[in-house]
Order: structure tokens, then C-alpha cells, then sequence
């Protein structure tokens, strides 16, 4: 397992992800940040900032728990998901994330 530190706001989480895809976890917060300006929705949901990567992880505050990369990747789709579909780039960022999901689902579901 690797560790992402994200900033959402004042908000700081670990997400915990397989360390084969930690690159994808990055490159899709990076083109979603590339991409969220250009979506056409009144309201746009906050894309956090990637500060760190890490292996290994000692905690010591309840402030800034860890999360799976499952249950960070659902709470990112599903933030996108309640923006109608006729906002542009939504169906393209949506598809992005849902396939990234569907690897981790897949890997939840091999792990058992």
C-alpha cells in the first residue's frame, strides 16, 4: 500500500491505494484539476491538492484519517455524478473516474 496526503479546503486525509496504481490516483486528480474550469456547471466540486506520497504511515491525531482508495474514488464520483450531464467536459471526467473506480472495485473484490 502507498499513501496519498490530499488537501481538500482545510481538510487533510490519507487515501490508502495499492501501490501499482498510486500513479493513476495522482494523474487523474492533476487532469481533473486541468479540467474543472472548464466545466460549464454553476457549481463545481472541489477537486483537492495532492501534498505527499508516502509507504509507510504512522499516525498520531484522529484529524486526518485514512480512507481507502475505493471509498475516496466513490465520494469523488459521486460528487460529479449529481452535476447534470449536459455540462461540458462532465461525461469525459465521469468516465475517467468510473473506469479508475472499476479497478478498484475489481481488486476490493480479488483481495477477498
Amino acid at each position: 500500500m502507498r499513501y496519498c496526503l490530499l488537501r481538500d479546503q482545510d481538510q487533510l486525509e490519507f487515501v490508502a491505494i495499492p501501490t501499482d496504481h498510486m500513479y493513476q490516483l495522482i494523474a487523474l486528480i492533476r487532469r481533473l484539476h486541468k479540467e474543472i474550469d472548464k466545466l460549464t456547471a454553476a457549481t463545481k466540486p472541489s477537486v483537492p491538492d495532492v501534498l505527499a506520497e508516502c509507504s509507510d504511515l504512522e499516525i498520531h491525531s484522529s484529524d486526518c484519517p485514512i480512507i481507502s482508495g475505493l471509498e475516496y474514488i466513490n465520494r469523488l464520483e459521486s460528487s460529479f455524478a449529481e452535476i447534470p450531464e449536459e455540462h461540458y467536459p462532465l461525461i469525459s471526467l465521469l468516465t475517467e473516474i468510473r473506469a479508475f473506480q472499476a479497478q478498484l472495485e475489481y481488486l476490493a473484490e480479488e483481495s477477498e
